[in-house]
């Protein structure tokens, strides 16, 4: 497995992260351990989760990924060899987050909250790479972002960027947190934080971790300059658009067990224009004698400004099409497809 450098931190990471949202809804613990063991197996070194996980978020199973992932590297023995990443979320009208029952911000007490509640359940000392899940000012964000710009409502009450990252600052300097992360972060937002690093010695972001894959590439015109100058590196979330990008959903299918089937919440991959994408990258992928989901994934690890591409899966098969991409030699001709059908359907999921 292929390594990259995690942003400045010194650190090097597998280019395929294990994501692992599904462990506590759709995966029980005994399959999430089994998806670990492989993913290590084949080289993966780098798993990300959140305070959040499993999806959907609600109460009843809220903690549970982390739960699970502590449960196997008790049981492994492997907390040196492998990367948490893990993520504190954004302002929220959820309380359960809280024990107090309140609404989360991204200040210190929450944050604080936050981390140790993650530390207890993975049972470990530090986290590798802690990510703020989502901003705490008003943003569009997880599918709502039109392809347009569209100025979000004003909100006096926001947790200043600055004072977001001197909380977590402070973490860092307790021996809590490694290395930070951002994700669902604009170009703007990532700045800020940068700017202020720089102009106080507060700690570095090291990474984003966004939506991107064939049906989604607006990191590309912004993002991807900030990423590779300053050593910012994408963490690609949802590099098969939420399932869409295996075909499984062609023509209307509801694959039994799926996340539509289930939960019926993948709204940000049927939007006008989506399902005429698809099938064209769909096609691609046969045409160059790819599985669509490791076509899809091999794309997004071709990319020199990602760092990793954040793989999911809820069976060992689905599994095993994801890591393939690790054997994937991108060529120009397969660049040069993808842009050409890019060029006529743009960005119809953003």
């Amino acid at each position: 497995m292929q390594k990259r450098p995690l942003g400045r931190t010194g650190l090097h990471v597998s280019r395929i992260c294990l994501g692992t949202m599904t462990f506590g809804e759709q995966n029980t613990e005994s399959e999430a351990h089994a998806q670990l063991d492989r993913a290590v197996e084949a080289g993966v070194d780098f798993l990300d989760m959140a305070e959040l996980y499993p999806i959907p978020p609600k109460a009843e199973t809220q903690g549970a990924t982390e739960r699970f992932i502590g449960s196997w590297l008790k049981a492994r023995g492997l907390r040196d060899r492998v990367v948490i990443a893990t993520k504190v979320v954004g302002r929220s009208d959820s309380t359960w987050f809280r024990q107090d029952a309140s609404k989360p911000r991204l200040d210190l007490a929450n944050i604080r909250e936050a981390l140790e509640g993650s530390l207890k359940r993975l049972g470990v000392e530090a986290i590798d790479l802690y990510q703020v899940h989502w901003p705490d000012r008003p943003t569009s964000g997880f599918g709502s972002v039109p392809t347009r710009w569209k100025s979000p409502a004003a909100d006096a009450t926001e947790v200043p960027i600055e004072e977001t990252l001197d909380a977590l600052g402070q973490l860092v300097c307790e021996g809590k947190i490694r290395h930070l992360g951002l994700s669902n972060e604009s170009a703007w937002g990532t700045m800020r934080y940068l700017a202020h690093a720089e102009r106080t010695g507060a700690p570095r972001v090291a990474s984003i971790q966004n939506a991107y894959n064939l049906l989604n590439r607006v990191f590309e015109p912004a993002l991807a300059e900030v990423a590779l100058r300053e050593d910012v590196g994408l963490l690609a979330y949802s590099p098969l658009g939420q399932g869409y990008l295996t075909g499984k959903y062609a023509n209307g299918a509801r694959p039994e067990g799926s996340r539509k089937a289930l939960f019926d919440r993948l709204q940000r991959y049927e939007k006008p224009g989506t399902a005429e994408a698809v099938d064209a990258y769909v096609a691609l992928a046969h045409e160059f004698g790819l599985q669509p989901a490791t076509f899809a994934n091999a794309f997004v690890l071709a990319q020199p400004f990602v760092t990793a591409t954040i793989i999911g899966a809820t069976t060992m098969a689905q599994l095993e099409e994801c890591l393939a991409a690790e054997d994937v030699v991108w060529t120009d001709e397969m660049q040069a497809a993808v842009d050409a059908v890019h060029q006529r359907v743009g960005n119809p999921a953003p």
